[in-house]
């Protein structure tokens, strides 16, 4: 009985967690990937800041804030930021050869204007990203 219930608690915390960064994950101004959706941004003339993270990574938890200071500086109607699961989305990994987690992508429209891998130093990776915004 006390294994069930064990099993029970932790199903349970795994599925509140996954449904809890969901919802953060479009509530903190972060939109969760959706092709159609990108791909109408990209027809717009949208700016789109893309994050190809993993929850695993430590170089995308080490980017996280500063890539959060920036979306809160320079969120703007014309500006989407949007992040790509890096274990979920292999058809947007091929589609824009990215070789690993960690990659940042800036697309000004359809065209690819910046492309960040691995960058931590809080300077660099600002002054790359805020030169394509």
């Amino acid at each position: 009985m006390n294994r069930f219930f064990l099993l029970f608690a932790v199903i349970g915390a795994a599925i509140f967690g996954t449904m809890q960064l969901s919802a953060q994950g479009s509530a903190n101004g972060w939109q969760t990937y959706d092709a159609g959706e990108f791909i109408m941004a990209q027809k717009k003339g949208k700016t789109i800041v893309v994050d190809i993270y993993a929850d695993w990574c430590p170089t995308c938890r080490a980017q996280a804030p500063i890539l959060e200071e920036l979306r809160k500086e320079k969120q703007s109607k014309d500006t989407l930021f949007v992040k790509v699961n890096f274990d979920d989305e292999k058809a947007f990994l091929r589609q824009h050869r990215i070789p690993r987690q960690s990659t940042i992508l800036v697309f000004d429209g359809e065209t690819e204007v910046v492309r960040s891998i691995a960058e931590t130093n809080r300077a660099r990776l600002r002054g790359k990203i805020l030169g394509a915004l």
